[in-house]
């Protein structure tokens, strides 16, 4: 080998082994990450799947409804309860629950993401309401249908249909792209101000501001409300390619949803700031700015609903950040939410930004 590129190729090496923060981002990170997100999805041996039965009228009960006297014959049926479990030793257990809700309460919870399937039974049909679009949905649909069918024969009376949604606030897209609005606002803060900050303090350039009358505040302050209208035009754009194609509407508080975008801005700002106001390194910075975003973006119920994850990780992920401004803008969207519904969380996801912000800004460093 060429006696100078085997030099080059050392010295290389020698400069990544003298940064410690660098191996942990680069590669104990990712390994982190793995086994976190492992633990998350397949600790569990069984999963649960909830499905609403919506009421039938003067039954005061499940067990006088015609699906109960279906389930009643389902082998394996636990006794006392509406939980099936379904055991397979390939694709692993999972337990069916079934709660009786009226119709309005089965499209709250499927407009929150807690269900993703409704079963009405009138007379001797059975009816499924879900999004076709919906993989989880299908999913349920088919395990339902399965226990129908292995009802020892009791289906041969009964007749089903699968009635798809499209009442505004129920499809899968209208889970999404609230969803895709607040993750828009976090990357957008994310990596617009705290990667440009790492990277103009790498390059010094920030060094040379020492010298001019600048404060820190205005330089970081501009940079966000910079960002704000940046993060403004491209959630508007997206509401609108929304509006026009899928036909997404705003059932909710429209000052409400511009006081949560607000509120949202600023706890991903403060958050941006306070993670690049030390580092001068690129690659630490890369990984500091992942360790944030990469988790909320898994387990906020952005692309699907976080009821799935393990029960004592819920309360911990409903706190996050990215979680309360997707379910905040959801609601609005969805649910019609007003001011009131969501001013805890406008609260809280505003400290979150000013405090982390003044914290950002004591130890800020200009190279």
């Amino acid at each position: 080998m060429n006696n100078q590129l085997y030099r080059l190729i050392v010295a290389h090496m020698k400069e990544i082994l003298r940064e410690p923060a660098v191996l942990f981002w680069g590669i104990g990170f990712p390994i982190l990450m793995a086994w976190g997100l492992g633990i998350a999805f397949s600790s569990k041996k069984e999963m649960s799947r909830e499905i609403a039965v919506i009421q039938q009228t003067g039954s005061s009960s499940i067990q006088k409804s015609v699906l109960s006297d279906i389930i009643e014959h389902y082998p394996g049926k636990q006794k006392g309860d509406y939980m099936l479990p379904l055991k397979n030793e390939k694709t692993g257990d999972i337990n069916l629950t079934f709660h009786e809700c009226s119709k309005e309460e089965a499209h709250v919870l499927l407009k929150k993401g807690t269900i993703s399937l409704i079963i009405e039974v009138i007379d001797t049909k059975i009816y499924y309401y879900f999004d076709p679009a919906n993989a989880e949905a299908q999913l349920q649909y088919e395990l339902v249908k399965g226990v129908v069918y292995n009802g020892t024969g009791y289906y041969s009376s009964h007749q089903d249909e699968i009635k798809p949604l499209t009442v505004t606030g129920t499809r899968y897209i209208d889970f999404l792209i609230p969803g895709l609005l607040a993750m828009g606002i976090m990357m957008s803060s994310s990596w617009g101000i705290s990667y440009t900050l790492i990277d103009r303090r790498s390059k010094k350039l920030l060094r040379r501001m020492v010298a001019t009358p600048m404060k820190k505040s205005n330089l970081l302050i501009a940079l966000i409300t910079a960002r704000f209208f940046m993060n403004a035009v491209e959630a508007i754009l997206l509401f609108f390619f929304a509006w026009l194609y899928f036909g997404i509407q705003i059932q909710g508080s429209i000052p409400g949803l511009f006081m949560l975008f607000i509120a949202g801005n600023i706890a991903f700002a403060g958050i941006s700031v306070l993670i690049s106001s030390h580092t001068s390194n690129p690659e630490i910075g890369n990984g500091l700015i992942n360790a944030i975003v990469t988790p909320m973006m898994v387990v906020s119920g952005i692309f699907f609903s976080y009821q799935h994850f393990p029960e004592w990780t819920i309360p911990f992920i409903r706190h996050l950040p990215l979680t309360m401004l997707a379910d905040g803008v959801r609601s609005i969207f969805n649910e019609g939410a007003g001011m009131m519904q969501i001013w805890k969380e406008t609260l809280i996801l505003t400290a979150t930004g000013v405090v982390t912000f003044v914290i950002g800004l004591k130890v800020f460093k200009w190279y």
